[in-house]
């Protein structure tokens, strides 16, 4: 693919799952890949995989290391790494950590990545940034308060990306599927089971998705098409959607 060969990548949270796939898809697609995980074994083991080079660490501080370790630019910034966590039910104990956690990891680093990549991109007029979000960012998943209110925090970031620097050469996509099959999904217990897992796809599926997109030069990715007729009937008629998320919440809960 011509958008992407030789250009310089950095991917984080991709010692396995989405990331690793996104990782060995530019890979393949003759990108040169920084691999960036918290987990520096998983990082390297991706790394050697597909000839790239591990960066291990916080993605929210990532970006200089990565840049040395290509040379001194960075062409296409994947934001990846992601946390998830069960509950945040309003009426019970406010779990603090958890939100704190959230909203660090699925908003501020993206928010991080964006101001220190922005000031290179925005000068040689070209740049492209990634972020995975997830169908919560566009929708919302029961059970799971700070996954899904921070989701669409980063969906909104990516949204405001796009449509601020677009005309100054900024590339940006927004990537929303709903189940993939990755360690993610199986920690958001059985409310996952419930609504993610019966439709669960594969990583790969989710780069390929990423890729037509690239191609076909669109901000939002679904590798899941039916969440396009979601997002329509919740903005068409909101209670009506809202009314059957709730008998989905009403199910989960009887079944728990």
């Amino acid at each position: 693919m011509g958008a992407v060969l030789g250009a310089k990548v950095i991917v984080t949270g991709a010692g396995g799952g989405i990331g690793a796939a996104l990782a060995r898809r530019f890979a393949v697609e003759g990108a040169r890949v920084v691999v960036n995980d918290l987990d520096a074994d998983r990082a390297a083991s991706v790394a050697d995989e597909i000839g790239g080079i591990a960066v291990p660490g916080d993605a929210s501080a990532v970006i200089a290391d990565a840049r040395d370790a290509l040379g001194g630019t960075v062409d296409v910034y994947c934001a990846n790494a992601g946390v998830a966590f069960e509950g945040g039910d309003a009426h019970k104990p406010l779990d603090e950590k958890a939100w704190t956690l959230s909203w660090d990891v699925n908003v501020m680093a993206h928010v991080r990545a964006a101001h220190a990549l922005l000031p290179d991109w925005l000068e040689r007029g070209s740049g492209r940034f990634v972020s995975t979000v997830s169908a919560a960012g566009l929708l919302t998943m029961i059970g799971a308060a700070p996954y899904s209110v921070t989701k669409h925090g980063a969906y909104a970031f990516a949204e405001w990306l796009s449509l601020t620097y677009r005309h100054r050469g900024l590339k940006v996509h927004a990537i929303c599927p709903q189940g993939v099959r990755t360690d993610m999904l199986d920690a958001t217990g059985s409310a996952g089971d419930l609504v993610l897992k019966p439709t669960a796809i594969e990583p790969r599926d989710v780069a390929d998705a990423l890729f037509r997109g690239i191609e076909e030069d669109r901000f939002l990715i679904l590798p899941h098409p039916e969440v396009a007729g979601y997002y329509q009937a919740r903005a068409g008629d909101p209670d009506r959607w809202l009314t059957n998320m709730n008998h989905l919440q009403q199910k989960w809960e009887a079944e728990r």
